[in-house]
């Protein structure tokens, strides 16, 4: 879709790893298509994770006690917000799809990127009281997570030793990607690249690259299934 424009926030270590690989091609497949492609790549940028007081530029709203949450708000009104944040919230901002390639971490995102969530996605830009979730600041975007596990995909089932990774996702998914607004595409999952082929391998490559062909065309997935709850 010709002059779409896309942002990965990508966060691995080595360029050289199946998550670097996703991520290359993503970028290939998608200006292939004639979108504008942007990539964040935390590491490389030396991304700060650590919500601190150093996030506000000047004066702060209380300065007897500090809560970054009240700090960063009234920073983003007031454009007092530190430099790096907002130029991540640019990118952000002009994003019709953003996908995040990362590796599973303990069930959940690397800490950079999940400093990445704590420090950009602040309230007044991305969700306001009582807008979030389906009215969360950032609903005419779509999101996508794009990550890789260690264990295999019957490690990750229902009934095996981690559980459903569905409910690992619900954090990721639910909790900051719809709160936000966020219209959320099924996840791409690639298990245990580590511990198979590397025909197998290729196989994970190829099948990303052809849905992103017609990634346009996806419809978002329910992030409050019934079955969360059973």
């Amino acid at each position: 879709m010709s002059g779409r424009n896309v942002l990965i926030i990508y966060a691995h270590q080595e360029p050289k790893s199946l998550n670097g690989s996703l991520k290359n091609i993503a970028v290939e497949e998608l200006s292939k298509q004639g979108c504008i492609v942007t990539v964040s790549d935390l590491y490389a940028m030396h991304f700060e994770p650590r919500a601190t007081r150093n996030d506000i530029i000047g004066c702060l709203h209380n300065s007897e006690q500090f809560n970054y949450g009240v700090e960063s708000w009234e920073a983003y009104k007031n454009k007092c917000l530190a430099s790096d944040l907002t130029e991540e919230q640019r990118k952000v901002q002009e994003a019709e799809l953003v996908i995040f390639q990362f590796p599973l971490y303990w069930f959940s995102m690397p800490a950079i990127m999940k400093g990445w969530m704590d420090r950009v996605l602040v309230q007044g830009f991305a969700y306001n009281f009582p807008q979030c979730y389906d009215d969360g600041l950032l609903k005419n975007k779509l999101a996508l997570l794009s990550f890789t596990t260690g264990g295999n995909e019957e490690v990750f089932s229902k009934g095996g030793v981690s559980g459903d990774i569905r409910y690992l996702m619900w954090p990721m998914q639910h909790g900051i990607m719809h709160f936000c607004g966020f219209k959320v595409l099924a996840p791409q999952i690639c298990f245990a690249p580590e511990h198979v082929s590397q025909e197998r391998r290729e196989e994970m490559l190829t099948s990303w690259a052809q849905r992103l062909k017609t990634i346009w065309e996806e419809k978002p997935i329910n992030c409050t299934p019934e079955w969360y709850f059973k």
